[in-house]
């Protein structure tokens, strides 16, 4: 493993400590080259890499990409990731599979190669990277209300957090007399409008999607009036609560923790759907009042966890390239209108005056331009209303 910059000087007590405490990733016949990292931190393989030792236990995102070699172009593929839960003194086995560029941990599975692994640690101790403690920090702020349970909840049924996805066709055409009946996508295409409409339609391979929880489209409840539906287009608490309901309704705060997933798969993983449903998720929070003067504690989480999160991100990311706009800050403007307004708990609003001044003082952003509130507010009615 490379050496990376910002190392730890430890002393020899501790880190023989950790060495005998923490968890260890045997990861063997990685290929040299390969980008390998765990957390917050990531190196290029050396030739005589075989894992990661002294890691602490709790959860980890180990992440990986291959690399073609310098003959070939040296071109990096996609990043893939996977959740790992570790406890003290834990052993984890993998071996890397050239054909599908992947590590398999089947032979975690093996209580006796596991055995003789732990036998010969001593030995294999050269080969093993140090965990990045210098970074450990900034990984507990970011997964601080990530729970296994979340991770493992939330994360595809293969295990594994993939960059780009893997997609197969809807319509499965096994014969030649199918394709054949399909429209051509060639010279015959009027436009590149018919020539996309012509592509196959393509839905992720199954077990690779990810299990996030289902933000509803239509914000207001069955049966509502014309009013209704604005009202709970202003205010989408309706739309939390139902999203609260149906997936974390045991643990309400265990929505922070999907936040906190989202963000990490994406700052990470590089995965962009995940930056997506981050978006959506945390436009739902701020734009609930009612729900805020409901779940104090969540909203008191949400500052903590935006206070970690916006420090790992430029300020200028989320400004459109086309309307200019900056969606965090019309965001964020939006939760502070409705933190300052009657009925929410003193303790939460003075926590959310503080977060205001932090991120005006360190982004220089405008929380007190005007709101348009006299633009009209444009609202989907439900199916069989209309308006004269």
């Amino acid at each position: 493993m490379a050496a990376g910059s910002g190392s730890v000087d430890m002393d020899p007590d501790v880190a023989r400590r950790l060495f005998e405490e923490g968890a260890t990733l045997v990861l063997l016949g990685v290929p040299q080259g390969t980008e390998l990292g765990i957390d917050c931190k990531s190196w290029q393989v050396g030739p005589r890499f075989k894992g990661v030792k002294m890691i602490p236990p709790g959860l980890h995102f180990l992440h990986y990409c291959s690399v073609n070699s310098p003959s070939c172009g040296g071109e990096v593929g996609p990043k893939t990731g996977l959740f790992l839960s570790l406890k003290p003194r834990d052993v984890l086995l993998a071996n890397w599979d050239p054909k599908e560029e992947d590590l398999d941990f089947s032979a975690s599975r093996n209580e006796a190669e596991v055995s003789r692994v732990r036998a010969n640690l001593r030995d294999l101790d050269p080969h093993l990277g140090p965990y990045p403690y210098e970074v450990m920090r900034k990984w507990v702020s970011l997964t601080d209300r990530l729970s296994e349970e979340v991770a493992s909840g939330l994360q595809p049924l293969s295990g594994r957090v993939c960059a780009f996805s893997d997609v197969v066709p809807e319509l499965q055409l096994r014969h030649t007399k199918d394709r054949a009946e399909q429209p051509r996508n060639d010279s015959a295409c009027q436009s590149m409008r018919e020539g996309l409409d012509r592509l196959p339609r393509m839905k992720p391979r199954e077990g690779t999607e990810m299990r996030f929880s289902v933000i509803p489209e239509k914000k207001y409840p069955p049966g509502a009036t014309p009013a209704e539906v604005t009202q709970c287009s202003l205010d989408q608490s309706y739309a939390l609560e139902t999203v609260l309901q149906r997936h974390h309704q045991l643990q309400p705060l265990n929505l922070l923790g999907e936040l906190q997933f989202a963000f990490v798969c994406f700052l990470i993983g590089n995965v962009y759907e995940c930056f997506e449903h981050w978006k959506n998720l945390l436009a739902l929070l701020c734009r609930s009042e009612g729900a805020m003067r409901k779940h104090k504690e969540l909203y008191l989480g949400l500052i903590g966890v935006l206070y970690h999160q916006l420090g790992e991100i430029p300020p200028d990311f989320f400004v459109d390239i086309v309307s200019q706009s900056n969606f965090l800050t019309s965001t964020l403007q939006d939760f502070f209108q409705s933190a300052g307004s009657s009925g929410v708990d003193g303790t939460l609003r003075k926590r959310a005056e503080k977060f205001k001044a932090h991120l005006t003082k360190k982004f220089r952003w405008d929380f007190e331009a005007d709101l348009d509130e006299c633009d009209p507010v444009v609202v989907e009615l439900p199916e069989g209303v209309s308006v004269d």
